[in-house]
Formats: structure tokens, sequence, C-alpha cells
């Protein structure tokens, strides 16, 4: 090990394992294959514990539509079934049926974009109606993946590399995301940038930089504004240790071109002008400063703590184990000895505190009580807004504390202690977060591998044949009534606006509704539109200007239908 590995807290002298020493020795060499093979089987064996083995089956969507994970799968499944069949477009994410007016791109439906297109590109091979399972365990298994190249930055002894990988990996951060942020398991991207931003930095640093900011574009915008920060402080570093800035200076043009050309393909310029985001705003989402204590329905061993229950709780709390771990740790840091390495990393410190005091907002919570809130400037909360679910940005942190933790544990105790500390830890962890995991496993279990019909009288099957595209009045983002409406068009491949999306445009909605009231006025119909009526104003436009000899207007299955020349057709 050199002296200058991200930790170096003794000097090479008294480190008791030498890295030249165990690379001499063959049986550590196989020792070390052998754990990296049972770190990728423990990656994707939590994702099957979590969720169970069906969702490897790329032909069961039932897990998808039953609806006990949430609105979020369900949508994703809506927006691949219109783009798996869209022709290919630049750039690449474009999704033109689903939404019609209001459609953008698959960006904003949170499916993994970059794995919806290598989905769509084996299409023509295999049939896929689902790929979000075969994702999940793919990230689980690069989670472990990089979790192992992490370490070995300070770790030698591949048992305790392995013990500590794989709390990496039955980490709550990541496993609470398979409750319907599917996209959100690729943190594994933060754990790559963490372990490029602590490695002596190599002739190929830009380059890495480029190809995980252009991936992780790809994949997830708050993972991606994470990778971002990492790379700014990793550029600082070295431009610090230059001693000028003319070395970096090209990397700072083209890794954030790499990161705009994977947003550009995944279709995030689609939407322009003010966007309405989905949800609450940013302040609602944050940090409670007991949260990653706090085990809610995650933890086992562990009692809940009293604190904030918004959408994201959950998300922080680190498992029985790595909170061991943290705590061992942390009298071992006592011997000092640290400094030099803090030090050397004073840019990364300063960026993970900056994600930090983000996650918290600007409104600081502890134990579920807002103690302060600071107002922020309209321009600044529009900024803000875009990454509201701020919580997220805790995890650097909470991974960069982890790594250090098992680092420390695995150079400051003998080999055999270590092994035992870290090995105890990664029981008790397993344990502890089982709790979580069966709760999605059962959640999984329940749902039919076909999903019962949401709309099931006859009426729906005759009006696919006989419309072309389905809408609602008045259009809304996540409307009233959007999932049966939108999955009867998905499945008959109907274009509709009926959608769900994280992101619209204000303005286009606006555009859309005001046309379809003056339409409605004058009593135009569009052509082949089936309409469902979500409010009594459009339902009155409708019944005065309907004609009952031509026009069906109808409650069907709860829904208020307009379908016009019904009796013509």
């Amino acid at each position: 090990m050199s002296p200058g590995h991200p930790l170096d807290p003794m000097p090479p002298l008294a480190r008791l394992r030498p890295a030249a020493e165990a690379a001499a020795r063959p049986d550590r060499m196989a020792l070390q294959r052998i754990c990296r093979l049972l770190v990728l089987l423990g990656g994707a064996s939590a994702a099957i514990l979590a969720l169970g083995p069906r969702i490897l089956d790329i032909r069961d969507t039932g897990w998808l539509l039953h609806g006990t994970l949430g609105p979020d799968p369900v949508a994703y499944w809506l927006a691949w079934r219109y783009f798996s069949v869209a022709p290919w477009t630049l750039p690449l994410g474009l999704n033109p049926a689903y939404g019609l007016e209001l459609a953008s791109a698959i960006f904003f439906v949170d499916v993994v974009p970059l794995a919806a297109f290598i989905a769509k590109a084996l299409l023509p091979v295999v049939e896929i109606k689902q790929y979000w399972g075969p994702w999940l365990v793919l990230s689980a298994m690069l989670q472990g993946a990089m979790a192992w190249r992490l370490l070995a930055l300070s770790v030698e002894d591949p048992v305790s590399r392995a013990f500590g990988a794989l709390l990496f990996v039955f980490q709550p951060l990541l496993l609470n995301r398979y409750g319907g942020h599917f996209a959100l398991a690729s943190q594994w991207a933060l754990l790559w940038a963490l372990w490029l931003c602590l490695r002596p930095a190599g002739r190929r640093q830009a380059l890495q930089w480029a190809g995980c900011l252009g991936l992780v574009a790809m994949l997830n915008p708050y993972v991606l504004a994470m990778c971002a920060g990492l790379w700014v402080s990793d550029l600082a570093a070295r431009g610090i240790n230059a001693g000028r800035i003319r070395p970096v200076l090209g990397e700072a043009l083209g890794v954030p071109a790499a990161g705009l050309a994977g947003l550009w393909l995944a279709g995030y310029f689609t939407v322009r002008g003010e966007v309405e985001p989905m949800g609450v705003h940013y302040g609602h989402s944050q940090l409670d400063l007991t949260a990653p204590f706090d085990a809610v329905e995650w933890g086992r061993l562990l009692p809940a703590l009293p604190g904030l229950r918004h959408w994201e709780h959950g998300g922080a709390y680190l498992g029985a184990g790595a909170l061991a771990v943290l705590a061992v740790a942390a009298m071992l840091a006592w011997r000092g000895g640290l400094g030099g390495a803090l030090r050397r990393h004073r840019p990364l410190l300063v960026v993970l505190g900056g994600m930090l005091l983000f996650a918290i907002s600007n409104r600081v919570a502890v134990g579920g009580h807002v103690l302060v809130e600071i107002p922020l400037p309209a321009p600044v909360m529009r900024l803000a807004d875009m990454l509201r679910a701020s919580e997220r940005f805790y995890w650097p942190l909470g991974y960069a504390a982890l790594f250090g933790a098992v680092s420390l544990v695995a150079l400051r105790l003998p080999i055999r202690a270590a092994r035992i500390v870290l090995g105890v830890a990664l029981a008790l962890q397993v344990v502890d977060v089982d709790a979580g995991m069966a709760k999605f496993r059962a959640l999984v279990a329940e749902a039919p591998r076909q999903a019962a019909e949401r709309l099931p009288d006859p009426f729906w099957s005759q009006a696919a044949l006989r419309y072309g595209r389905v809408r609602a009045v008045p259009a809304a983002n996540f409307g009233a009534d959007w999932e049966p409406v939108a999955r009867f068009a998905a499945r008959h491949r109907l274009p509709t606006d009926v959608v769900y999306l994280s992101r619209v445009e204000a303005e286009a909605l606006r555009r859309l509704n005001a046309r379809t009231v003056a339409d409605f006025d004058a009593g135009r119909w569009e052509r082949g539109t089936l309409y469902v009526l979500r409010d009594e104003g459009a339902l009155r436009l409708v019944e005065r200007r309907a004609n009952p000899s031509r026009d069906l207007l109808t409650v069907v299955d709860g829904l208020q239908v307009f379908a016009p020349d019904w009796h013509t057709r």
C-alpha cells in the first residue's frame, strides 16, 4: 500500500499488511478472486431477497401494475409500452405518443433511459415486457463491484474487503429505492465517483469522469448532480495540487460536455420554459438530522425514532451493522493520525458538506420538528425545486463515512479482529434490514402475474377499435383517474394525454386546456378522439353541444365518457 492511499493513518513501517507481500502470495490472490465473486453474488442476492426472484422474468409485469409498490412502476410500464414501438429518433429518448402535446421524453418518467435504449435494441431478438427487475439485480451487483473497488484503495485483506463491500450492498440507502424508484438504484455510480476522488489521479482521470457523467446522465438526474459535485471536488483538488489551472482546463470543458450529451440523448432538453414538478417543493422532503439513525420500517434491531415521515423517509437509515462499524471506527480514530488524509481531501470534504447542507435544506428538522426555516428567494427556490427531494443528497456523505469506517477498522485492527468486527457487522446489517426487505417481498409476492383490468366493461374494447387517441378533459399531469385510463390507452397503444410525468411544461398544459375549452364551447370534437371528462365544467360544455343521436355521453366503470360519432361508426 502506498503512502498516498486515502486514509493513510499510519506511517508505512507501522502497517501490518504491506501490499507487496499480499501480491506475492498466490493463495491470497485466489482468495481475492473468490471474495470478489462472492461480493457480486451477494449483490444479486440482495436484490432478489428484497423483491423476490420473479422480478427476473422479463414477461412478468404483474408486480409492476398491481399498485402495491405505488404509482411510479405503473408509469414506467406505460412509458415503455409506447417507447418500445416508437421509431428510433434523435434524441433517442423522445416518446411523443405518451402525452401528445404534453409529451417529452422517457427521461421524465424515470424509466432508466439507458436501460430502455438497450432493451429496445434487443426487441427484435427477445420480447421484453419489463426490464426493471434485471436492472435492479444488475445495479446491486455493480454496487458490490464498485464498493469492492473503492475499498481496494485502503483494505488489503480480501475477507475484510468483502465484508465491507457487502455492507454497501445491504444498505437501506439503496434498498429503500426498490420500493418504486428504480432509477435511483444507480447509486453504484456514487461509489465510482468516490473512487475517482480518492485514488491517485491517473492519466485517464478525465476520460473516467467523462464516462461516469455521460453514463449517469442517462440514468437519473439526482445521481448525476451528486456525481457532478464529486467531480468538481476532484478537479479542484488536482488544480490545487498542480498550482495552476491549465492542466485541468480541458477537462473542465470536456466532462460537462459528456454529461450534457447524455442528457440530450435521454431527452432532457425536450421540456422548455417553466415546468410544473410533481409532488412537494424543496424543503419538504429534507434530511431530518436523526434520519441516519431512524430505523423506521427498515430496522429490526433498532427502534424507530421520532422523525419526519415525508415520502423520502427511511432512505437515510444506515443499518445497525453500518452504525456499529462507524462506532468502532470512531473509537479507533481517537488514536489520531488522520489529519494528513483530511487535509489532502479538503475539497472533497467541502463538497460533501455542501451536499449535506442542501439535504438538510432551508427547513432544519430534528426529531420530526422543524426548528428553523430560512426563507429563500424565488429564483433560488425554482432552482432547488429541480432537485426537491433533497434528503437524497446525504448519500455521498453516508457512503464516504462508511468507506472511512471500514478502512479504519481494517487498517488499525489485526486481520483476525478486523474480520470478526466486519463479519459480525454484516450479519447484524442483514438481520436488521431484512425487516424492510420482507415488506417489499410481501408486496411483490401478493401481486398476480397478470394485473387485474381496471376498466373491465366491454365498452372499452369496442372504443379501442373505433378511436385513434384518448384524451382527458381538463388535461393534467397525474390527474384524476390517470392510471386506469392510461393503462387502457397503452394496452391498445392509443396515443394519449393522460400521463404521469416528473415534469410538465406549464405553458403547454395551459395551451392545451384553453384550446380544448374553446373547441368544446364551439361544438368541435377532435376527429377520432375518445374523451374522459374529469369535471363538471367539461361535462356541461359537452351536454350543451353534443348530439344524442350521433354522440355517446355516458358513465362507464365510474368514468364520465364522451364518444363523438359513436352511433355513426
